[in-house]
């Protein structure tokens, strides 16, 4: 849902109805992940997909039905099943899709509204909707700041409130959508409950070091990917913005001593491509005891190793070095500067969704990978 935030937002202050339909679980080829949204206004104007098109109208159906009766529903569409063909998921794939009326006056409404504006204003926050369990429960939500703090609820146990709050703040920490199962009094204890976390965090940063041509292209390549770029050189003359004009920032600092000063978290990506002793010792012995998602460090095999020994003899350790991905990228044989990103962020997307790296064809190993997911529990319809 928080996908199209802006877009919800801006229907909650024009004080229209709506129906959002969420995906809350994939298996298979599925084509969409957790927390894609569909959603349909009382005029039955829709945006947003959930499937790429596969079972839009079924969806848009499911919604108008939810505005008019106002009970949240949980279907699945999946290959298997015996209208598959009918509505078009013929990939081999199975989504769950929670669809919840948000009408004034609804009890959801002022929850789902200050996600949505939080969301829609660049804020971290994470929204918790319970997706299956007790009838009179499902579709409740709750709004969790960074903080901790959170409003609405569900009303079955004030355990639960607090647990699922928890919960969610570890998955906001981490930039995460997925589900949780929990027992109807905040434990593995009373009936099950499964609720749907969805996130909104400010972009993942990706911090470049090294102000050369190949950093050009893969800064463009970061924001195709939807990062916050930076741009970190101690040499004014190469570091600047003509030369880097889609940077989000551009810093002429030593690269150590920058990276001691800003913000990283476990989703920020360091790239040094300085392949330059006086600038990579310093860095990378920081950078290695950072809780960050990657880091990778430019170079050919032989100074890959010369630079190692450096690390060894300013004590960075085996299992620190053992972080480092060096040479930086996959094995795509690449040559232009262009090429050289493509290889960076495809190991970039690789590390961060639990992919091999290797070729499709021929494999055996899952097309859609995802290790931050949490699996979904007992799924079923409800009304």
């Amino acid at each position: 849902m928080l996908d199209i935030a802006e877009e919800l937002h801006r229907w909650v202050e024009q004080g229209r109805d709506f129906a959002v339909a969420t995906v809350v679980a994939v298996g298979g080829s599925a084509p969409r992940q957790p927390g894609a949204a569909l959603a349909v206004d009382a005029d039955g104007t829709a945006i947003g997909s959930v499937s790429g098109g596969c079972v839009e109208g079924a969806v848009y159906e499911l919604c108008r039905q939810a505005l008019e009766d106002g009970e949240a529903v949980l279907e699945r569409f999946g290959y298997s099943d015996e209208d598959a063909f009918a509505v078009g998921l013929t990939c081999g794939g199975v989504i769950d899709i929670l669809v919840t009326p948000v009408r004034v006056g609804d009890p959801v409404r002022p929850v789902v509204a200050a996600a949505l504006a939080a969301a829609a204003g660049g804020e971290a926050a994470a929204v918790a909707r319970i997706v299956s369990g007790p009838g009179e429960l499902v579709g409740r939500a709750m709004l969790i700041r960074p903080d901790g703090s959170y409003d609405g609820g569900f009303g079955a146990h004030p355990e639960l409130d607090r647990t699922v709050a928890a919960e969610a703040g570890a998955f906001l920490d981490a930039g995460r959508t997925g589900t949780l199962d929990i027992g109807e009094q905040g434990s593995r204890c009373g009936a099950p409950i499964t609720v749907l976390v969805e996130s909104s965090a400010p972009p993942p940063r990706m911090i470049v070091f090294g102000a050369i041509d190949f950093a050009s292209a893969l800064v463009r390549i970061g924001k195709f990917l939807g990062y916050e770029v930076t741009v970190c050189d101690a040499r004014p003359v190469f570091a600047t913005r003509t030369r880097f004009p889609e940077a989000d920032e551009i810093v002429v600092e030593w690269p150590h001593t920058y990276l001691e000063r800003t913000e990283v978290d476990g989703r920020t990506v360091l790239c040094v491509l300085t392949h330059d002793a006086k600038f990579d010792v310093p860095l990378l012995q920081l950078a290695l005891r950072l809780p960050v998602a990657y880091v990778g460090a430019m170079g050919s095999r032989r100074t890959h190793l010369d630079r190692n020994e450096r690390l060894r003899e300013v004590g960075v350790t085996e299992l620190e070095l053992a972080r480092l991905r060096s040479p930086i990228g996959l094995d795509l044989g690449a040559r232009t500067p262009e090429e050289t990103a493509l290889s960076i962020a495809s190991e970039i997307v690789a590390n961060r969704r639990g992919g091999s790296g290797v070729s499709l064809t021929g494999a055996h190993t899952p097309i859609h990978h995802d290790v931050t997911s949490v699996a979904v529990g007992r799924i079923g319809s409800v009304a």
